[in-house]
């Protein structure tokens, strides 16, 4: 009987060894997959980071390009201003003169003699 222990117990510690290599073998696959999940992603974020680095950079050059246009702009557009306030005095002026210098005028309409069509 003590046979027979000793061959049900080799037998079971047998089974548990399969078991486990069985298991330890799915285990390995999944950790090769996410190491080959894990290098890609580093692939891609490093092939983002470089593409962002680029877009950056392209909007740094933009931005100092438009900053550039506007100050040449820039004289335009106060010209733009002083001529604006100085039709505005000019207009200002005058209007002054114009109500200082002449009373206003009453414009009277005249009658009209009625207009009359003969036909043949």
């Amino acid at each position: 009987m003590l046979e027979w222990s000793a061959v049900i117990a080799a037998v079971a510690f047998t089974i548990l060894v399969i078991y486990l290599i069985m298991t330890l073998r799915k285990v390995m696959t999944t950790l090769a997959e996410t190491n080959k999940t894990l290098s890609d992603t580093r692939t891609a974020v490093n092939g983002i980071t470089e593409e962002a680095e680029e877009l950056i950079h392209t909007a740094n050059q933009i931005s100092d390009d438009v900053k550039g246009k506007m100050k040449a702009v820039d004289p335009l557009v106060e010209s733009a201003h002083d001529v604006g306030e100085i039709i505005h005095n000019v207009t200002s002026s005058v209007k002054r003169t114009a109500l200082q210098k002449t009373p206003p005028k009453t414009i009277h309409a005249h009658e009209s003699k009625p207009v009359q069509i003969k036909l043949k």
